[in-house]
């Protein structure tokens, strides 16, 4: 694990816009929130759910993903920040893929997402049940797409 991945700047603000943003669309926490942005993007950062997200680029680049989520996709954050996104998934699936990321930026919010994934390595997993949201600055901007999930199977 990177040290302290989640107390520098740009993280502990992008912790703060995810969090607020799941709560934003679902009306719950994504994690518990009782402590400081420090506490919570640490948090964030170790949960047992795959926490993941990118920005709003041409062609998006992941810019964030917590221990869970480089683990899965045997990766480093350095690795994972400069990837984007659609890789994540193989060719075949990236039609499906895209149509709801374009439900995501319509509505706001996606749940019971189903598809297949691949790692760095070219490992196949199947995700279910995931659960995809825009992520909103404070002002209310769209500045970006974020997904978590607790289930997977390797294929």
């Amino acid at each position: 694990m990177i040290e302290a991945i989640w107390m520098t700047p740009y993280v502990l603000l992008w912790s703060r816009w995810l969090l607020d943003s799941y709560c934003h669309w679902t009306g719950h926490e994504l994690i518990e929130r009782e402590e400081g942005l420090e506490s919570q993007a640490s948090r964030l950062f170790r949960a047992a759910i795959v926490v993941v997200s990118h920005g709003t680029e041409e062609d998006p680049l992941l810019n964030y993903g917590n221990q869970t989520a480089l683990d899965l996709w045997e990766t480093t954050w350095q690795q994972f920040v400069t990837t984007p996104s659609r890789l994540t998934a193989e060719t075949a699936e990236r039609d499906e893929r895209q149509r709801m990321l374009e439900t995501v930026e319509a509505q706001g919010f996606f749940e019971a997402y189903r598809g297949v994934r691949v790692t760095m390595s070219g490992r196949r997993f199947l995700i279910e049940n995931a659960q995809v949201w825009t992520v909103l600055d404070p002002g209310g901007a769209r500045i970006g797409q974020a997904a978590t999930f607790s289930r997977w199977t390797w294929l």
